[in-house]
């Protein structure tokens, strides 16, 4: 079993501290933040904050902390090259004997940063001194808004990036529960599809899920819609259920 008490010497941590809310970090998470030598933590290119460092900043002491700014953009040669640069850092430190953690928002292997870090650093540190801790997800802490099971039975759930409303659309005929994530300025299209579809009255909206100040929850998507839907917006569908045989 591998000793996550406290980061260790030369190792690396991709650290999930959850959507938001300080209190939803796991105690692995608070630990190994608490203890690193070095926390890494992602900026957007078009945001002034880094919204988990907000989420640790209780946890600081005498970390040394890099902002990772990376390009908000679909280009994956300027993303990789961001994350290629920010594991040369994160690898040249665990090589001095530093450890390193990389604190992300939600969970590291669900649409995080962490992804391209973890895998650029494959290739330059050895594989027993690369960790991932998980984190909770914007989805789950969504559906706890509503108390409302994400699945049930024989229920099949998609996560998927409300980006191509065509491949929305072909999901909604493979699922039960069906959650899509970056809704951004496609929310009256997506609600356009789902009253096609007929599921307009099971789907439900929230944007920036357990983010003091910021949060907001729409249960129905025919009325009160917000004015702007950022990119942290998460809508759930519920398409069915899908009873055992």
């Amino acid at each position: 079993m591998k000793n996550h008490a406290t980061s260790q010497p030369g190792h690396f941590y991709a650290v999930g501290v959850g959507p938001g809310a300080p209190d939803l970090m796991t105690l692995r998470a608070a630990r190994l933040v608490q203890t690193a030598d070095v926390i890494i933590a992602p900026r957007s290119s078009k945001s002034d904050d880094s919204l988990a460092l907000l989420t640790i900043k209780e946890l600081l002491d005498q970390q040394e902390v890099i902002e990772n700014i990376y390009p908000m953009e679909r280009n994956q040669t300027a993303t990789r090259q961001c994350w290629a640069d920010a594991a040369d850092q994160a690898a040249a430190r665990c090589a001095q004997g530093q450890s390193v953690v990389q604190i992300t928002i939600g969970d590291p292997l669900i649409y995080s940063t962490s992804a391209y870090l973890i895998e650029a650093l494959s290739e330059r540190m050895p594989a027993d001194k690369i960790h991932v801790v998980p984190g909770i997800s914007a989805m789950q802490a969504a559906a706890a808004r509503f108390c409302d099971p994400l699945t049930i039975q024989d229920d099949r759930l998609i996560l998927m990036p409300a980006v191509r409303l065509d491949q929305v659309a072909a999901a909604l005929k493979q699922c039960e529960t069906l959650v899509l994530y970056k809704v951004g300025p496609r929310l009256k299209e997506l609600i356009a599809l789902l009253q096609e579809h007929n599921v307009l009255d099971r789907a439900r909206l929230v944007c920036h899920v357990e983010q003091e100040g910021r949060e907001i929850i729409v249960s129905s998507l025919s009325d009160n819609l917000p004015a702007e839907v950022g990119y942290m917006s998460t809508v759930i569908v519920h398409a069915g259920r899908k009873s055992w045989a």
